[in-house]
């Protein structure tokens, strides 16, 4: 068995099973974690305050439209996740592979030029959130070094996921799929676990504020 066949075999094998049962486990002890009972009296609704703070929240808060650098900072963050949402799940190898390696079947793929942007977005909105947190003393100093080497491992599976495009080199592709593989294993131990539980933590504060009956 050669290194080609390990990192294209048991070694996919492994990172996606941990990736899947530590991130299924992660969420499970969130969602079941207890909480004190609520003894006031309601006077509003939880679950349309949560759903409400979940929807509400995906846009910029008034604060943050009223200030130009900060709303350059979040249009940074809004390029960046929309921007590797696409080329992850609609980039034409990925829907190639997901179809042939995970669920048996696929969607419609971007076209070259739509993929180009969304990478280009990508890669923009992560340099300045990552540069961000060396320049901006307020973010650098609250920034663990989980955050770099969050942004560093995303930022090593873009640009070897690019670099592998042409899927023309089975070493930039073996390569590229190595990086994912350190991705996955990593995930659910850091900071990317909120891919998966912003909508849980904003869900509960705004069922706590519908609850009160005000507003989040």
């Amino acid at each position: 068995m050669t290194i080609v066949d390990v990192i294209e075999g048991p070694l996919w094998q492994i990172s996606v099973w941990t990736f899947v049962i530590l991130a299924v486990w992660r969420m499970a002890v969130i969602a079941l974690a207890g909480r004190f009972p609520a003894r006031a009296r309601s006077a509003g609704s939880a679950s349309a305050g949560a759903a409400a703070s979940v929807v509400r929240r995906m846009a910029p808060p008034r604060i943050v439209r009223n200030s130009g650098r900060t709303w350059f900072v979040t249009l940074a963050g809004y390029a960046f996740h929309f921007g590797l949402f696409a080329v992850i799940l609609f980039a034409a190898p990925h829907v190639a592979f997901i179809k042939e390696q995970l669920i048996g079947f696929g969607w419609s793929s971007l076209p070259r030029w739509g993929f180009i942007v969304a990478a280009e977005l990508a890669f923009a909105g992560l340099m300045v959130l990552w540069i961000r947190r060396f320049a901006d003393p307020v973010v650098r100093l609250i920034s663990r070094p989980d955050d770099h080497i969050a942004a560093g491992l995303t930022f090593l599976v873009m640009l070897t996921g690019c670099m592998a495009l042409g899927e023309q080199s089975t070493f930039l592709r073996v390569t590229h799929l190595l990086t994912v593989e350190v991705w996955l294993i990593y995930f659910p131990f850091s900071s990317l676990m909120h891919t998966f539980t912003w909508p849980l933590s904003r869900g509960l504060t705004g069922a706590v504020a519908g609850r009160r009956g005000t507003r989040f």
